[in-house]
C-alpha cells in the first residue's frame, strides 16, 4: 500500500517525504545521544550520571532542554545583529544538509522512496563540501559576539577546518579512486563486491582493506576534529577561553550550537559507516555467492538475505551509533591537545599519511590492472614503505634543523643575560 502510494505521488512531494523522514529522524536521536552520552561518561568515570527525571533519567535531555530554551535571552551590545542571530543557524543548517545522499537502506522494494533524500552522483564531494559549511557559523559566531575569547574560538575553528579538511579530502580521494564514483550508493555497492577481489564469500568492506583501513582511521580522527569534539574542542577550551566562540549566546541560540554538535556526531558517524562500514549492510557476507555455491542451503540463504533487506535501517543506525560510542569514548579518555598539537597532528601525521595511502592505492590499481592482483598488492606495499621512509627522513631532517635552531636561541639568550651580569 505504502510503495503503490509512493509510486503515484508527484516528485516534489516524494522529496518533501525523504526530507521530513530524515529529518525527523535525525532530531529525534539527539536528545536520546545527549543522554546516552551523559550515561556512558558516568560509567566511564565510576559514576551514576542521570537518574532523577524519569526512569534511567530518560527524560533528563528534554528537562534540560525547557530548561535552556525558558532562560532569559541575552543579546550583548554594540553587535552585529545580522551575524550574531545568523551564527547558530549556519552551524545548525549543515549539520542536518551533511546527510543528505547518505541510503540507509537498499535502493529496491519500498525503501528506495524513502532514501537517500538526493541521489546525486556527487554524493562524496557533497559531503565534503557541507562538512566545511559548518565552521563558518561558528567563526560568525566568534566574531559576532564582539569578545575577545569568542573571536579567538572561532579563528581557532577555521584553522583547524583547513588542516583537518585537507586530510579528510585526499582520505576519501583514495576511496574514490578505487570505487571509481562519486555517488555514495555506488560506493556502498562497491563494497559489496568480492573481498580484495579474490575471496568469494565476504564482502570488500573499505574498513578490511589495508588502504581503506588507513583512510578510516584518519577519516575517523578528522571527524572528531570537524565535530570539535574532545581531544579537538580547541574553540570552546573553557580553560583558555571562558567558553569560546558561544561565550555570548544564551537560551534558544546557545541551544542551537548543542544540537548541530550533536546532530553532526550522528550524521558524520552515518557518513563513516557508508563509506568505510559497508552502510547498511547486517555482515560482510556476500549471500548471493553463497546461494550459487551451495543451492542445497537455499532457503537458510535467503531467509537471512530477507531478514538483513528488513533490518538495514536498524544496522545503519546500529553502525551510526558505533561512531557515537567512539566520540564518547575519546570524551572520557583523551585530554584536550595544545594548539600546536592539534595544528602538528593535522598537517605533520594526518596529511601526509593520507597522501601515502593515496599514491599506494594508484600504484596497486596500475600494477593490478597491468599485471595482475597478487603483483598489485606487491606494488602496494613497495610504495607504501618507500614512501613512508622518505616522510620518515624528512621528518627527522625537520626535527634535527628545529633541534639545532632552539639551541642556538638559548645560547644567544645565555650569551645575552650573561653580558647583561657582567654589565651590572
Amino acid at each position: 500500500m505504502i510503495e503503490t502510494f509512493m509510486k503515484e505521488v508527484h516528485p516534489v512531494i516524494g522529496i518533501f517525504i525523504r526530507i521530513i523522514f530524515y529529518s525527523g529522524v535525525a532530531i529525534l536521536f539527539v536528545p536520546f545521544i545527549v543522554w546516552l552520552e551523559r550515561r556512558l561518561l558516568g560509567f566511564f568515570q565510576d559514576r551514576v550520571g542521570p537518574n532523577r527525571v524519569g526512569p534511567f533519567g530518560l527524560f533528563q535531555p528534554i528537562a534540560d532542554a525547557l530548561k535552556l530554551f525558558l532562560k532569559e535571552d541575552h543579546v550583548p551590545e554594540n553587535i552585529d545583529k545580522l551575524i550574531y542571530y545568523l551564527g547558530p543557524i549556519l552551524a545548525f543548517i549543515p549539520a542536518f544538509a551533511l546527510g543528505g545522499t547518505i541510503p540507509w537502506a537498499p535502493q529496491e522494494g519500498i525503501y528506495q522512496y524513502f532514501t537517500p533524500v538526493a541521489n546525486i552522483n556527487l554524493g562524496v564531494l557533497y559531503v565534503l563540501a557541507i562538512s566545511s559549511l559548518g565552521s563558518y557559523g561558528v567563526v560568525l559566531a566568534g566574531y559576532a559576539g564582539n569578545n575577545k575569547y569568542s573571536l579567538l574560538g572561532g579563528l581557532r575553528a577555521s584553522a583547524q577546518l583547513i588542516s583537518y579538511e585537507l586530510a579528510m579530502t585526499v582520505s576519501l580521494a583514495a576511496i574514490v579512486l578505487v570505487t571509481g564514483s562519486l555517488s555514495m550508493i555506488d560506493v556502498v555497492e562497491y563494497q559489496s563486491t568480492p573481498l580484495w577481489g579474490f575471496v568469494p564469500y565476504l564482502q570488500n568492506w573499505n574498513i578490511l582493506t589495508p588502504t581503506g583501513f588507513v583512510a578510516g582511521i584518519i577519516f575517523l580522527i578528522c571527524m572528531i576534529a570537524e565535530t570539535n569534539r574532545t581531544p579537538f574542542d580547541l574553540p570552546e577550551a573553557e580553560s583558555e577561553l571562558v567558553g569560546g566562540y558561544h561565550t555570548e549566546y544564551s537560551s534558544f541560540k546557545f541551544g542551537l550550537f548543542f544540537l548541530s554538535e550533536y546532530a553532526a556526531m550522528f550524521v558524520f558517524s552515518g557518513v563513516f559507516a557508508t563509506i568505510f562500514l559497508g552502510g547498511y549492510h547486517m555482515l560482510p557476507i556476500r549471500w548471493d555467492a553463497l546461494l550459487e555455491a551451495y543451492p542445497e542451503w537455499n532457503h537458510g540463504f535467503l531467509w537471512i538475505k530477507h531478514i538483513s533487506y528488513w533490518a538495514s535501517p536498524l544496522v545503519f543506525i546500529g553502525k551510526s551509533f558505533l561512531g557515537i560510542f567512539i566520540f564518547i569514548w575519546c570524551r572520557a579518555t583523551l585530554p584536550r591537545l595544545k594548539y600546536d598539537q592539534l595544528m602538528s597532528l593535522g598537517w605533520k601525521t594526518l596529511l601526509p599519511a593520507a597522501v601515502v595511502n593515496f599514491i599506494a592505492v594508484a600504484v596497486w590499481m596500475m600494477m593490478s590492472n597491468l599485471y595482475g592482483m597478487m603483483i598489485g598488492y606487491g606494488a602496494l606495499v613497495i610504495s607504501g614503505l618507500i614512501c613512508t621512509i622518505i616522510y620518515l627522513n624528512i621528518s627527522s631532517l625537520n626535527l634535527k634543523d628545529a633541534g639545532s635552531r632552539e639551541r642556538k636561541l638559548r645560547t644567544a639568550h645565555f650569551n645575552h643575560l650573561k653580558k647583561e651580569g657582567e654589565d651590572q
